[in-house]
């Protein structure tokens, strides 16, 4: 009996397929988040920390600015808040962040990784060539890395 349940119950909701008014297939967050790790090269904090300062090196904190309130940031790094990323690394855009650019080695940091490989496969996808996820920023600090206010 349990097999003939078994075979006329739903799967999971993991292992359901999402479709939307259309009937064509949706995105997950999680659908998000496995390509974004699967095309941004993530580092941990003493390899970020080797990097920090470099020439060519732009470290970008995509946390809320109350998040950064709370804790501090990375000594320099950009403040380019996740919802704000597009138009703070569009050279076209008025709202343009000019450490922004294309050619820069760009290091990414958040609370926990997650909105890093976010904004960094949205970074690739705007053309930029060197994007890395750093993690969370308490690993950077845990780790000595330089901060500020």
């Amino acid at each position: 009996m349990a097999a003939a349940i078994g075979s006329i119950w739903p799967k999971p909701h993991s292992a359901l397929k999402h479709l939307n008014h259309e009937n064509t297939l949706m995105k997950t967050s999680k659908d998000y988040l496995d390509e974004a790790n699967a095309t941004v090269p993530r580092i941990s904090a003493e390899e970020a920390i080797a990097a920090h300062g470099k020439a060519n090196a732009v470290f970008v904190d995509v946390r809320d600015s109350s998040a950064i309130a709370g804790s501090g940031t990375v000594a320099g790094a950009q403040r380019i808040p996740r919802g704000m990323v597009e138009f703070m690394s569009d050279d076209g855009s008025p709202l343009h962040n000019e450490a922004m650019k294309k050619d820069a080695d760009i290091f990414i940091i958040c609370a926990a990784g997650g909105q890093a490989a976010l904004a960094g496969k949205t970074l690739q996808d705007m053309g930029y060539r060197s994007v890395t996820n750093i993690g969370g920023f308490a690993d950077w600090k845990d780790a000595g890395g330089p901060v500020e206010d």
